[in-house]
């Protein structure tokens, strides 16, 4: 939403809560699917105005932009991650928090309770050996410190979920040592995560562009190998687990233009220590988007980005979801010529489909394949959004 445009998926929620927050304003509801979930595809053909945009690039400083930047219409954290447990028992993981800018000001008012931000926020778990796959969500106001995000210390929250800097972490370290905590009904995360390489800037040095018109774009970076440490708890039993998370940070004020029917992105960690992130932006009429975009990290942390054409993407199955009748792709070849990498993408789980607020599939996939002549190994997420979509 630029990943990713994942985050977008806020910004069609914007119109519903204004109406449950600010009661004086009426504006019209979001498009629903069939099922009852925001249309991505409508709900972001509608242009946003009186928030700054992403327009030009600018100097990041860490750790100061992994805060808030509430002047834009919305932003996001989006942590996804691999976990094995000693005896090799497998779990995929996401949590994400979204903020959302009801208006570009708030008119004064004495209530404790106004603001003009909200937040939601997503738990899943896959399970593999269990064949069972957990999503929840939650909203909240940022206000009465129900849900908000500081950049010192580092903290992000909706009600007990939080992603922050763990304590006594040097605040001069570009990236802190964080904490991951979330849990509800059966199942409970409490995590640890180290970078363990600087923050890729995404795009033109941290300028992501969607499209062609001026601030079509967010501001994006991510952190690509977190070495990740703590437990998991699911259904009662409590797993000691080990792996690696990514992290993509993305803020702005930008649309879907009605061209465009959804995205596929796809981030992968390799066992070389390298990653490759990719997103393809899907267009109704099947042309290739010039907009796609990705980034090679290698081992060292050394971040080249990939235009259009550097990644070419082969769909080798499919799956229909039993819950909405949606038919996604279920396994992929990701080709990179110009680095001899050709990867194979199999689901842990076919079923990875999170039927919330907004509907879309997002899940942890093994990856294995060959790179310069030698074979390879690694692990990742894909996130698909728009299949479905009212046309």
């Amino acid at each position: 939403m630029g990943r990713r445009s994942a985050g977008l998926i806020v910004l069609g929620l914007a119109a519903l809560f204004l109406a449950w927050a600010l009661p004086r304003w009426t504006p019209r509801p979001p498009p629903l699917a069939p099922g009852g979930q925001i249309d991505l595809t409508q709900a972001f053909e509608t242009a946003t105005s009186g928030y700054e945009r992403a327009e030009a690039a600018r100097s990041f400083s860490f750790p100061a932009d992994h805060g808030p930047h509430p002047g834009t219409a919305s932003e996001w954290w989006y942590v996804t991650g691999n976990l094995r447990t000693a005896q090799g028992r497998r779990f995929g993981y996401e949590v994400t928090f979204f903020r959302v800018a009801l208006a570009p000001t708030l008119p004064p008012r004495r209530s404790a309770w106004a603001t003009r931000q909200i937040y939601m926020a997503h738990l899943a778990v896959t399970d593999p050996e269990g064949r069972r796959f957990h999503a929840f969500e939650r909203f909240n106001r940022a206000a009465l410190d129900m849900a908000g995000a500081n950049a010192a210390p580092l903290r992000i929250w909706l009600d007990d979920w939080a992603l922050s800097a763990r304590p006594g972490a040097d605040p001069s370290l570009p990236t802190p040592p964080l904490a991951l905590r979330a849990a509800q009904g059966p199942v409970a995360l409490d995590l640890e995560l180290d970078a363990r390489k600087p923050p890729v800037l995404q795009g033109a040095a941290g300028l992501s562009r969607k499209g062609p018109a001026p601030g079509d774009a967010s501001y994006y970076y991510s952190l690509t190998r977190l070495a990740t440490r703590g437990t998991l708890t699911l259904d009662g039993e409590r797993f000691a687990v080990n792996g690696d998370s990514w992290m993509d940070r993305e803020w702005g004020t930008s649309t879907l233009g009605p061209e465009r029917a959804g995205w596929d992105w796809f981030g992968v960690q390799l066992a070389d220590g390298s990653e490759l992130m990719f997103c393809r932006i899907r267009r109704r009429d099947g042309t290739p988007n010039p907009f796609d975009y990705g980034v090679w990290v290698s081992p060292d942390g050394q971040a080249e980005t990939l235009d259009a054409r550097a990644v070419e993407i082969h769909e080798t199955g499919r799956w229909r979801s039993p819950h909405s009748g949606i038919s996604y792709p279920s396994g992929w070849t990701l080709r990179l010529p110009a680095r001899q990498l050709s990867l194979h993408l199999t689901p842990l789980l076919p079923d990875q489909e999170l039927n919330l607020a907004v509907r879309y599939w997002e899940g942890a996939v093994e990856a294995t394949g060959e790179l310069a002549g030698h074979d390879i190994q690694g692990h990742g997420y894909v996130e698909l959004t728009g299949y479905g979509a009212t046309p």
